[in-house]
């Protein structure tokens, strides 16, 4: 595994090994993708197997823009509203997949939908565009962990399993992308993120509620997901123990917690959900016996940021039993 400062040659050496069937891990706005080439079953299972997934749930399929998506997935008025409006960005929007579209049964788990997204940075748009394919990209993490944030993450977490890792610096949003399912007749959220329902709602009108029983279409629906392995217990506002550390927010801290890291002393979500993966990273070590966390305002970006905390604490009770 090498760790690569993002210059053209180097891109041009990460998009040679995606095509050659091999792993890279590269910086988007949101978080650190695992990469792999998304017309290449053997690739695409190389990121399950790396992931330790304990299923074959969807992958979020990189394409440079529009007209890439358009060649792969059979988006709908609403879907290229969304994509007029926030791609490159924050927004991943699954869709029928077309009857030729290239892209591993695999990484859409046998679905006839497909979830798509343009990312909004340069390393990862160079990318894609030096390998000419579109690549299947989830957050590179263990499967239910936190997700990676930085290059540092990725190396920690992953590193034996990718051929390459391009060092873009800590990710600008820190969150995971929102995903909206526009399919015939419906449209509804799968995963809140910095793209909120309220400006999803301004441009395609109020979304449906999600139908029963409908498969897993995209990442970050389990109910186990992003955890630390040290316990997280949420709304807190004192310690349970001397050793307990704290996810702080706003500018009162409560006293007695081992160590405390504040996501926004200024009570700002933006600033919050950038911090959050890389906080909880920092905090998750053998000297603390838990991670406590102020609550978040459910509102805005908070409800994507508590999204993430629920998953966490659901999953960090998982990883103990």
């Amino acid at each position: 595994m090498t760790i690569y400062a993002p210059i053209q040659s180097t891109i041009e050496k990460a998009a040679a090994l995606l095509r050659e069937g091999d792993l890279v891990a590269f910086p988007t706005e949101t978080v650190y993708g695992l990469g792999a080439d998304a017309t290449n079953d053997r690739a695409v299972a190389k990121i399950f197997a790396a992931k330790a997934r304990p299923q074959f749930n969807p992958l979020i399929i990189h394409v440079p823009d529009l007209a890439a998506a358009q060649a792969l997935g059979a988006l709908d008025e609403r879907a290229r509203r969304l994509a007029e409006r926030f791609w490159p960005g924050p927004l991943s929007i699954v869709v029928p997949r077309r009857p030729d579209c290239p892209v591993s049964r695999l990484a859409t788990a046998g679905l006839d939908t497909l979830a798509l997204r343009a990312p909004d940075h340069h390393v990862a748009q160079a990318l894609l565009r030096a390998a000419g394919r579109p690549i299947a990209g989830p957050s590179a993490n263990v499967s239910g962990r936190l997700s990676a944030t930085t290059a540092a993450h990725v190396a920690k977490d992953l590193g034996r399993h990718v051929n390459a890792i391009l060092d873009g610096g800590p990710c600008r949003i820190g969150l995971e992308s929102t995903v909206v399912a526009c399919l015939p007749a419906r449209a509804w959220l799968l995963r809140p993120g910095a793209v909120t329902t309220e400006q999803i709602s301004a441009v395609i009108g109020p979304l449906d509620a999600a139908p029963a029983n409908d498969p897993e279409r995209s990442p970050g629906q389990l109910l186990a997901h992003y955890a630390p392995t040290l316990p997280l217990r949420l709304q807190a506002s004192s310690p349970k123990g001397a050793q307990e550390a704290l996810l702080a927010f706003g500018e009162r801290t409560p006293p007695g917690f081992s160590k405390v890291l504040n996501l926004s002393p200024t009570g700002d979500l933006v600033e919050a959900a950038s911090h959050l993966f890389a906080f909880l990273h920092e905090l998750d070590q053998p000297e603390f016996s838990g991670i406590a966390v102020m609550p978040i305002p459910e509102r805005g970006l908070g409800v994507a940021i508590n999204d993430r905390l629920r998953r966490a604490a659901h999953g960090s009770t998982m990883i103990r039993q």
